[in-house]
């Protein structure tokens, strides 16, 4: 197995940040296996989508119907609505695990690994990349 982290910057608002490239620039030349990536962080997820076309602000804003950022939530500490983000990974997991073939990333034509972040307070996120071979 190999495994690395690479550090993401997700800014001061909600935000999709595409990491398909550094996904495919982890596994280049590894041939066939699996590609798991972890966030460990317990405000952020991960989603497959299309991004680039509105998906990803269609997606952020379902998740503001879905989670309101407002005074609902029992977690209160940090900026108003906080407490949404510790929800989000119930519904948007911190992993996911991708087929790698010949050392690319076997995702449909349309599909991205993107990182979901809803919390500003925390603009620097890790991910975990582990490729196990085939």
């Amino acid at each position: 197995m190999r495994s690395d982290v690479i550090t993401v910057q997700t800014g001061p608002r909600a935000t999709v940040r595409d990491i398909t490239a550094e996904a495919q620039g982890f596994v280049s030349g590894q041939g066939d296996g699996l590609l798991h990536v972890f966030v460990p962080h317990a405000t952020a997820g991960l989603a497959i989508i299309e991004t680039g076309s509105g998906s990803d602000d269609d997606l952020l804003n379902a998740l503001g119907d879905l989670l309101p950022a407002d005074d609902r939530w029992r977690h209160r500490h940090g900026s108003p609505g906080h407490g949404r983000d510790h929800v989000l990974p119930a519904f948007l997991p911190p992993y996911a695990t991708l087929p790698v073939l010949a050392g690319r990333l076997a995702l449909g034509t349309w599909q991205s690994l993107c990182l979901v972040d809803t919390n500003g307070d925390n603009v620097t996120r890790q991910v975990r990349l582990s490729f196990l071979p085939g």
